[in-house]
């Protein structure tokens, strides 16, 4: 044991002691009316006012907005159809984030915390929302403490405070003690009357904000803010040029319709839009499939996942532990009076609960003293007078000679895959938390589980994906390795024994990356586990359901809880199975990928129109040129070469596994993609507008069906490989635009004139010679630069 946040006892402000009855409705109703409640005001997702202002009111919006009121000032009301695009965009992402806030909401209020009082001399569950100052809170094993309070009553009870203080061993709270909100109870129960609520409680908002909705740091979400950074830093010093070069040289009406035209080119308007999209998009659809996510790009850090740490009980088993049958080395009828005596808790776990409902409490057995089971203890006991003590728990660590013959009986059953106790006694008082002396072995306690029909299968999906799987449990190492042959495990033949394990981070790494099995696993060396895997450069992810797993769950990469688990371990978790099915997790991965590989594509489309713009802006500043071309054509450009198709290709279906570089291959891929696009422009202008003297209208359309040809092939080559819904995609895109040039009251409200004979001629040579330099430098990088992604795409079709 180890000392508190608070060693001496505190007391109610008020002086006012909750007796054991707990408060009465009319107290209650008082408390609430004061507002002394445990509500918080963070909520899990975003209010609809922050999703609206998020929405709305942000950097690049404004941009657009001040060039909007430009051209509806000085331009023609034609240049300022890029208006329609920035309402569509802030519209499509308010329609999508309340979408998605509405089924968060609705799944999370199914595995909402809730507590334990005495109200009116009645035990009553409640949202720990509701809870009020002065309630007489119940305490158990598993059990995360919703608000602060003073011990009133306990047995046996410990607090683990290590995610408030970082302090690995659990406190023992006697009454009179503090305990803080946002610790949680590993061992024993007690009865806490609450002193400090809401937001005057210690801690308070570390269980929410685990649930709130975040944009958790990820290697998708730098690259996205690297990206907009670099545009934001170029943004404003080009836009500045464009604005002196032209207001110097032109009227203010076409001067400023220029400076419209070289700025919206440059903002990604719909990138950070199709960003939270497609975050919103895998968020129902995780939702549907009974998964909660409380951080939204959990799903994307997932798809990075390459080591997965998972418990067997509640994973590879069923997680409902069922008493089979006893094994006696002394008196049958003895062995089941103790076993009623022990299992006739008041805060049984999971394990007595079993027990109980197979036997029932004997007459007279009454308790004199107790020590509560703990994952770090791995048994319990209990002393009952003329009876003796009795202790039950994990064979080798209630008997530690490996020679005794019922030690040997115990592990050969564990090797056959059977979850065994060891019941021992002794006439020895219980003294603390140390075992009694002279303690004799009574009876194996035979229980049994259920495997996961589905478990040997989710196991075969991640081994494929080159997953690879850790089992680390607190059971036998026998029957943890037992079971894991049974699932088709790669490696279960040979189990490791957790007490064994170096304590050193360097030794411990090379024994996990050497094995798959563990067992008798402590929750710190759980936690140990997870960091020694990420010092060797893995991205880690723990699934548990047992309070004993909440440590490792918050420290991996991505925590990943099921519904039916304790308390404190789905608070601290990114992901929440409220169904419980391992099995989920594969749709889960595959939602990852699905937005890694698809923002990935959707980013080279918007970063491409920013690089070309760039150029072009500064050489037209440089050359003195008008710009060559009016808002209204990049709308065209815009619309159909990157907009549309870009959003469904940010929601479509995607199998790529996660190929590590993703800001990388985005810029090597846009930056050349980029110039190619800006020469073809800077060609075509100065050949029809300088060379051949053509009109403006002519010019700037012979560049406007240069840059859409050389935008479409760019597409072409982020929508390979082909398949059917692609292809009609990129036929749909071409369509779009011929109808354009093909009506003359669009291609006169577009301020379009399709240049003739040798001009044209030099259109289609010019868009020929960019797609060819195109298709080249795409082929090069496929088999020099990127050959990595494009395995991974190639077998994901």
């Amino acid at each position: 044991m180890t000392t508190s946040l608070a060693d001496e006892p505190k007391a109610n402000a008020s002086g006012f002691e909750t007796p054991p009855t707990g408060l009465t409705s009319e107290q209650v109703k008082e408390r609430i009316a004061r507002g002394l409640t445990n509500e918080a005001k963070e909520q899990t997702s975003r209010s609809y006012g922050e999703i609206l202002r998020a929405n709305i009111f942000t950097r690049f919006n404004a941009i657009l907005g001040v060039m909007l009121a430009v051209i509806l000032i000085f331009g023609e009301i034609q240049d300022a159809t890029f208006g329609v695009v920035l309402v569509a965009n802030a519209a499509i992402g308010i329609f999508q984030e309340i979408r998605a806030k509405r089924k968060l909401d609705e799944l999370a209020v199914v595995v909402a915390p809730t507590a334990r009082v005495m109200r009116d001399s009645q035990r009553v569950d409640i949202p720990t929302e509701q809870i009020v100052l002065d309630d007489l809170l119940e305490l158990r094993t598993g059990d995360q403490v919703p608000a602060d309070g003073v011990v009133q009553a306990t047995s046996g009870l410990e607090i683990d405070e290590s995610l408030l203080t970082g302090e690995s061993d659990p406190v023992d709270k006697t009454p009179g003690a503090e305990v803080l909100s946002g610790s949680f109870v590993v061992a024993g129960s007690g009865a806490v009357q609450v002193t400090r609520v809401g937001a005057e409680a210690y801690a308070r908002k570390l269980a929410l904000e685990a649930r709130r909705f975040t944009l958790t740091r990820s290697e998708l979400m730098d690259g996205i803010n690297l990206i907009l950074r670099i545009v934001q830093y170029a943004l404003f010093p080009v836009s500045g040029l464009l604005l002196w070069r032209f207001l110097g040289s032109r009227d203010i009406d076409k001067a400023m319709t220029d400076v419209v035209a070289g700025v919206i080119g440059m903002v990604p308007e719909g990138l950070v839009l199709l960003t939270s999209v497609a975050f919103g998009i895998a968020a129902v659809t995780l939702a549907r499939r009974n998964v909660l996510v409380q951080e939204l790009p959990a799903v994307e850090v997932l798809a990075r996942v390459d080591v997965v740490c998972l418990d067997k009980t509640g994973t590879l088993t069923e997680g409902d532990v069922v008493f089979d049958r006893i094994q006696p080395f002394i008196d049958e009828a003895v062995v089941k009076q103790a076993l009623g005596a022990l299992a006739h808790d008041e805060n049984p776990n999971a394990t007595l609960a079993a027990i109980g409902a197979g036997i029932p409490a004997p007459d007279g057995w009454s308790r004199t003293a107790a020590v509560p089971f703990s994952s770090a203890r791995k048994w319990s006991a209990a002393s009952f007078g003329s009876h003796g003590t009795w202790v039950i728990g994990a064979p080798e660590m209630v008997l530690p000679d490996p020679s005794v013959t019922a030690r040997a009986e115990a592990d050969e059953l564990a090797s056959q895959g059977r979850r065994v106790l060891m019941l021992a006694c002794s006439d020895a008082a219980l003294d603390g938390e140390t075992l009694p002396q002279n303690l004799e072995p009574a009876s194996l306690v035979l229980l049994s589980e259920s495997i996961r029909p589905d478990a040997a299968e989710t196991l075969r999906y991640f081994t494929e994906q080159g997953v690879t799987l850790k089992v680390i449990s607190g059971d036998n190492p026998r029957t943890v390795s037992a079971v894991a042959r049974e699932v088709g495990l790669a490696g279960a033949e040979h189990a490791v024994d957790a007490r064994e394990l170096p304590e050193d981070q360097e030794a411990l790494a090379d024994v996990l990356e050497q094995n798959a099995v563990f067992g008798r696993v402590t929750p710190q060396q759980k936690r140990a586990m997870v960091a020694a895997l990420q010092s060797r450069g893995h991205v880690v992810a723990m699934t548990g359901d047992g309070v004993n797993d909440a440590l490792a769950l918050k420290d991996a990469d991505i925590g990943v809880a099921m519904g039916s688990g304790a308390a404190a371990t789905r608070a601290v978790a990114q992901l929440v199975l409220v169904d419980g099915k391992f099995s989920t997790m594969p749709g889960v991965v595959a939602e990852g990928r699905r937005v890694i590989a698809n923002i990935e594509r959707s980013a080279n489309l918007f970063v491409t129109k920013t690089v070309y713009a760039v150029l072009i802006a500064i050489y037209v500043v440089a050359a003195n040129w008008r710009f060559p071309w009016l808002p209204r054509h990049l709308t065209i450009v815009s619309t159909f070469t990157i907009g549309v198709p870009g959003f469904f290709l940010a929601i479509a279906p995607n199998t790529r596994r996660y190929v590590p570089g993703f800001i990388k291959r985005v810029l090597q891929f846009t930056i050349p993609a980029g110039i190619v696009a800006a020469a073809a422009v800077i060609s075509t202008y100065g050949i029809t507008r300088y060379g051949e003297d053509l009109t403006v209208r002519e010019a700037r359309t012979a560049t406007t069906l240069v840059l859409i040809a050389v935008g479409l092939w760019v597409l072409a080559i982020l929508a390979r490989p082909f398949t059917v819904w692609r292809t009609s995609l990129l036929g749909a895109m071409v369509l779009a635009v011929g109808v354009i040039l093909v009506i003359p009251g669009l291609r006169h409200f577009y301020a379009l004139k399709i240049p003739e004979g040798e001009t044209l001629a030099v259109v289609a040579g010019i868009a020929c010679a960019s797609i060819a330099v195109l298709e080249g430098g795409y082929r090069f990088a496929r088999r020099f630069l990127f050959h990595h992604a494009m395995e991974a795409e190639t077998a994901a079709s």
